[in-house]
């Protein structure tokens, strides 16, 4: 990574392309935590919006013309899937650093093409993969790796929600990298592929359930490493969801029942430094052979630590908190997913080169 190219006596400033839940509800509050990083620049069509939320930082209604505003240093993409590799593309080529929400582009040829330019340019290049900072995932992360269950056999991971009416929103619409797998399912691998690496078989299973549903909202997906089986599941017909967490190893099993708070936290207003920040009241829940069922508390989760990365990233004081080669992988099982759905088979996946 070519040295840092702001001056340290002032902070990145920071574009933020795109003004949907995504950008309002994370995004820009965990921007605005990170003192090394200033939002100076936002592009929306709904100006009237970010002015009320935002009020004092600069709007501009063209995406692209943000992108290469001359003032930015740091480019963070918010917008739909199919958006991503353009604007990316324009942004390293004006030698702006990149952040792109999950999931990097639609497809793997676009991502490995945007890595080539990052690389040419010596700009950072980043993924918004947040929820390697929530609290559920941390504490049974330290869990497996305390060896509290053993060698993992079988690991469930899943986000549920009840949402029963469809939205006309482009998430639920056709289109590409569309529908639930793609909007979750990126979560869901990031988190798996970093416990247990590359997975020899591919099995999914996709669904419309709702009524008027145009993409899937519903997926099943089974990754197999050797004997260890990771079962995956999302879904919008939910409304007493699973547990966030399965674990049963050769030692015993654990459990982690409810989901990090920081998105309801972000929601009501709760922002990185507040005294409840990422404190997470749900225990979790394990138990050996013989033993009886015991807790620990739940670790404390803090997504604004991928933006704080960023920023030492971006000075040269660390790595990168989300490589674009973990994101590459990350979209390959996604893909792999669908290919394995659409033909009804299991799918070895291949890892990008």
């Amino acid at each position: 990574m070519p040295s840092q190219m702001n001056h340290p006596a002032r902070p990145i400033r920071v574009a933020l392309i795109g003004y949907g839940f995504a950008s309002r509800t994370f995004h820009a509050p965990l921007i605005r935590s990170v003192p090394r990083l200033s939002l100076a620049l936002v592009a929306s069509s709904r100006p009237e919006e970010v002015r009320a939320d935002l009020p004092g930082i600069a709007v501009e209604g063209d995406p692209m013309r943000a992108v290469v505003d001359a003032d930015v240093d740091l480019v963070v993409i918010a917008t739909p899937n199919d958006t991503h590799f353009p604007l990316a593309q324009a942004a390293l080529r004006a030698g702006k650093h990149v952040v792109v929400d999950k999931p990097l582009t639609p497809n793997v040829p676009e991502a490995i093409e945007l890595l080539g330019i990052a690389q040419a340019e010596g700009r950072l290049l980043s993924v918004f993969h947040n929820r390697r900072w929530d609290s559920d995932f941390l504490t049974v992360r330290q869990a497996i790796h305390e060896g509290l269950v053993g060698d993992v056999r079988h690991f469930e991971s899943r986000i549920e929600r009840f949402r029963p009416q469809v939205r006309d929103r482009w998430r639920e619409r056709p289109g590409p990298a569309t529908g639930l797998w793609w909007d979750l399912g990126p979560h869901l691998v990031d988190q798996v592929l970093s416990l247990f690496g590359w997975p020899d078989r591919v099995q999914a299973s996709f669904a419309r359930q709702r009524d008027g549903a145009t993409t899937d909202d519903w997926a099943h997906v089974v990754l197999s490493f050797g004997a260890t089986r990771a079962v995956l599941q999302v879904g919008m017909l939910a409304a007493i969801p699973g547990a966030r967490f399965v674990v049963h190893g050769t030692r015993g099993s654990l459990v982690k029942a409810q989901p990090d708070p920081q998105e309801p936290q972000l929601i009501a207003g709760v922002r990185p430094g507040d005294a409840q920040w990422g404190i997470d009241p749900d225990p979790l829940q394990w138990r050996g052979d013989g033993d009886a069922l015991q807790t620990r508390p739940a670790l404390r989760g803090d997504q604004s630590r991928f933006y704080a990365e960023l920023a030492e990233a971006i000075a040269g004081d660390g790595p990168n908190p989300v490589p674009p080669e973990e994101a590459i992988r990350v979209m390959a099982i996604l893909q792999a997913a669908d290919d394995s759905a659409s033909q009804g088979r299991s799918i070895a996946p291949q890892a990008p080169g």
